[in-house]
């Protein structure tokens, strides 16, 4: 599959990049058609660094934040985008905060949960909820359904790649959305077009990356 490896650069950072492969590819959710691959920008500081600033620039002057949730192994750039968010100025809205970063624990339902020593940093707090890839948006559904019952108030939703643009009434403000990947396509595994052809999944995908089959 990786001799089919393609590249985008964001129309924002040219430095920054994601890759994708195409092909049949079954989530937890979904099948889709390309694989989309952010080890590079949630791995290497520089290029998460960069993509933390351009997330930070659509809440800087506007939207208190308090926490940054960070899920799918978004922990490098949520730690860059708390930085960017906190810089001196006079109008920048969270200037010199201390901002936590944060990261859901998921228990043996597959539910996500804080403990007791974590939880402060969501009751009441402003949450800005980070996510690596939003294909359906139901993981974006389920934070958001945690981050209720835990008392958090959720204001922004940045993600490096979407094909949803809102969640429940909130814009998810991507780096990266299905325009940038050609024809790129999201079905119900029920509903999939590639495997009533008879086309074999290529690979079992998760944020943490793909198993062939």
């Amino acid at each position: 599959m990786e001799t089919r490896l393609q590249e985008t650069r964001s129309r924002f950072n040219k430095n920054i990049k994601i890759s994708y492969i195409p092909g049949h590819f079954a989530t937890n959710h979904s099948h889709v058609n390309y694989y989309v691959d952010l080890t590079s920008i949630k791995c290497r500081h520089k290029m998460a660094k960069a993509a933390a600033e351009e997330l930070a620039k659509n809440y800087l002057t506007t939207t208190p934040i308090d926490t940054v949730i960070c899920l799918e192994g978004t922990e490098t750039i949520g730690a860059f985008l708390a930085d960017s968010l906190s810089q001196s100025g006079t109008l920048i809205m969270n200037s010199d905060n201390n901002i936590y970063v944060l990261t859901p624990e998921l228990n043996s339902n597959n539910q996500m949960i804080f403990r007791d020593n974590t939880q402060k940093m969501v009751w009441g707090k402003n949450i800005l909820l980070l996510i690596a890839s939003a294909s359906t948006g139901k993981t974006i559904n389920r934070s958001i359904d945690c981050l209720k019952y835990y008392s958090g108030r959720l204001v922004g939703i940045s993600a490096v790649f979407s094909a949803i643009r809102e969640s429940n009434g909130i814009q998810v403000n991507a780096l990266f959305t299905e325009e940038d990947i050609p024809k790129y396509t999201t079905m119900k595994s029920m509903e999939c077009s590639m495997c009533k052809s008879g086309q074999k999944i290529d690979a079992i995908v998760n944020s943490y990356g793909y198993s062939r089959i």
